[in-house]
């Protein structure tokens, strides 16, 4: 293989196939051997000269690169003023060597060099080092760029050295045509980015073995042990690296800078100090536009912005390392489109069920890591892509959040963090449609939980927060399937979505919309074919929300032993956890309160419609009992609106609405349908 060079844009030609250098930091190959013929020149775009370079360079070419190093100009005297705090190299202290690693790659308008330093007086002597040669105008200031920040972290250069891409120095070369050649010379560390280590079949095991993962190292993330499931070890390694990447970044905003160019691309591993290098950085930009400490109001909102950009690339990078089928560039369009319209970034584990599949959790190795410790990872997710510059997490906070803690670490959570805790693991066990005794009793307690620390008590805020689409989890009420039963028509329930919209911002006034999809199913070998005539029932309501109260009524222990999920059954067991230590530390009151605020809902006059894709043969009677099957296996609540009377927890993905018969249905947001997502 040759590298050749006619234009603007550098190609690499093997055998007959060429690959432009727009695919050049996007290809996964190994170290390519390269045959080097010629010598360096100027690649800018208006000269277009045949560029071609060589490890074996006579001497005459050389002779004559180091005369044109050597000649003093007025613009290379202004730029040794400029970068003078940084060494500034001839092409005669490098040995070229005969490969280049794809995964070095830049824009099209950088060539990249691997070399070694054989200037046997230099402190890089016999170092491996990167050479990036720039052509446009645009890839020369941001190489000087990348000098010129290293004023501001080489006052800590332990760290600096640690989370940084090492900028040694440079290389100019004057042309006689005015326009000069610059070339970057940074440290080598690696040949692979972070984003070709996850595009490799084996990536765990290969960079469990790059960082050399020991007890001791485990340690630092709160571990104590190394192996294990598969799913334990990738949770590992991206706390490992995570934490090293949250600190690298803080260590630059801590210094006034922001990175402005975090991607999978710019990130790379070393295999000697085992430590993530954030690339260079040529486009790191100052919190202050003139480059001072101001502290006015413009300048911290400036420097806040800036700060919650890296955060959101931040975030980016930790999706696409853990869920492995955002890499897919078709999959990542969907992901980047849901928050670029505006939804809210809590939701993200129902667009990723919707995109994959409802039964990924289960195989899906990234969605399981997600999960884990009550969805701590979903949680993180969202305070990193947070619609809402100012709601994103700092880096400082997320290196304490719990996904990026160990389990030998005490974490003290927060309230909100106990919210999404105890509203993902209802969550969960709803998935696992198990209706025993058991289940049904935990997840009713965890609905009561919930609504104890309900975030949003005001009327105001549930007009806020109502107005969407949400999908039934699940109710508390009575189920009622076809197992055991032969009814006159066999429904199959497919999703319960209800859809609240506000009509006016200025009056109180809802609309509820319940729909529910179905098939019915004709034959007698429906339990294992499930195919059949769909179908959709829809109930339509108004209702007007006010301020409210759900009491806590006493009743006596006689009463109690008759009813076992009674509500003072549940209220009592409810008094006995928040008397406990931990949780009185963090509720808002001391003792078991008589009634909490809610929402409550007065509804009007309901509208229900009911319809089929195929027709049933004008059989007016298959109709009525497949209404009738509807009424029986949907709650209540579902089919007649006016049954709902009040509201007791929302948030921007979770919904609880109680019944008239003190019975509670679990919501969570939902923006598509299932066939839509594919």
């Amino acid at each position: 293989m040759a590298l050749y060079r006619t234009g603007p844009y550098p190609i690499l030609e093997s055998n007959g196939l060429a690959y432009s250098a727009w695919n050049f930091s996007t290809r996964l190959i190994a170290p390519v051997p390269l045959h080097l013929t010629g010598k360096f020149s100027n690649l800018d775009g208006r000269r277009h000269k045949r560029v071609y370079c060589s490890s074996f360079r006579n001497a005459a070419s050389t002779s004559s690169m180091e005369s044109q190093e050597d000649a003093p100009s007025a613009s290379s005297v202004c730029l040794e003023e400029e970068l003078d705090h940084v060494m500034r190299f001839k092409m005669s202290d490098f040995n070229i060597l005969g490969f280049v690693s794809i995964g070095l790659g830049g824009r099209a308008d950088e060539v990249v060099y691997e070399a070694t330093v054989k200037d046997r007086g230099s402190p890089l002597y016999n170092t491996r080092v990167v050479l990036r040669q720039l052509s446009s105008v645009q890839a020369q200031r941001r190489g000087k760029r990348a000098i010129e920040v290293l004023k501001k972290l080489i006052r800590r250069k332990l760290l600096y050295h640690s989370y940084s891409m090492q900028v040694h120095g440079y290389i100019s070369l004057p042309e006689s045509g005015g326009s000069g050649s610059f070339i970057l010379v940074h440290g080598y560390h690696g040949s692979f980015s972070l984003r070709h280590w996850l595009q490799q079949s084996d990536w765990l095991p290969t960079l469990e073995a790059t960082l050399a993962l020991d007890e001791e190292s485990v340690r630092k993330v709160g571990e104590d042990t190394t192996g294990g499931p598969a799913v334990s070890r990738q949770l590992r390694l991206i706390r490992i690296l995570m934490r090293d990447l949250l600190i690298g970044v803080n260590y630059l905003h801590s210094h006034g800078l922001a990175h402005t160019e975090l991607r999978l691309e710019n990130v790379h591993i070393s295999p000697v100090d085992r430590h993530i290098k954030v690339g260079t950085l040529g486009n790191a930009a100052d919190f202050c536009e003139d480059g001072s400490n101001s502290s006015s109001v413009d300048s911290m909102d400036r420097r806040q912005m800036m700060i919650a950009f890296d955060m959101r690339c931040m975030g980016f990078i930790m999706a696409r390392m853990v869920i492995g089928e955002l890499m897919d560039p078709l999959i990542f369009a969907k992901f980047k489109s849901f928050l670029t319209k505006g939804y809210d970034p809590s939701c993200l584990r129902e667009l990723m069920l919707e995109i994959l599949g409802r039964s990924s959790p289960y195989g899906n190795p990234g969605l399981q890591i997600l999960d884990r410790n009550w969805g701590a990872g979903w949680h993180l997710l969202s305070l990193l892509l947070a619609t809402k510059p100012t709601q994103r997490i700092s880096c400082l906070d997320a290196l304490r959040h719990p996904f990026l803690c160990g389990p030998r670490w005490r974490v003290v959570p927060s309230m909100d963090i106990i919210r999404w805790g105890l509203g993902s693991t209802a969550m969960r066990i709803s998935e696992e449609y198990i209706y025993r005794q058991p289940q049904r009793s935990r997840l009713a307690h965890f609905i009561d939980l919930m609504e104890m620390l309900n975030p949003h008590p005001k009327p105001k805020n549930w007009l806020e927060q109502l107005p969407g689409k949400w999908r039934l989890l699940y109710c508390t009420g009575k189920h009622i399937g076809l197992t055991l039963r032969q009814p006159p028509a066999r429904v199959l329930i497919g999703d319960v979505h209800l859809t609240v919209t506000r009509g006016s911002k200025s009056k109180a006034k809802l609309s509820f919309v319940s729909d529910i999809g179905f098939s019915i199913m004709i034959g007698q070998d429906w339990p294992h074919n499930k195919a059949g005539k769909n179908g959709r029932l829809q109930v339509n309501s108004s209702f007007s929300l006010t301020a409210g109260r759900r009491l806590y009524l006493k009743q006596d222990k006689t009463t109690e032993q008759k009813f076992y999920l009674g509500s003072s059954s549940s209220e009592e067991a409810l008094a006995q956890e928040f008397s406990r230590k931990k949780w009185r530390k963090i509720t808002p009151f001391k003792e078991f309160p008589s009634s909490l605020p809610a929402a409550k809902l007065a509804s009007s006059d309901i509208d229900v419609t009911m319809s089929f894709d195929d027709p049933l043969n004008e059989d007016i009677g298959m109709a009525r009992n497949v209404l009738q099957e509807l009424r029986t296996q949907i709650p209540p609540e579902i089919f007649d609106l006016s049954k709902l009377v009040c509201g007791t927890y929302v948030d921007s993905r979770l919904l609880v609405l109680r019944g008239v018969n003190g019975s509670a249905l679990l919501f969570s947001r939902s923006f598509m349908d299932r066939n839509t997502a594919t």
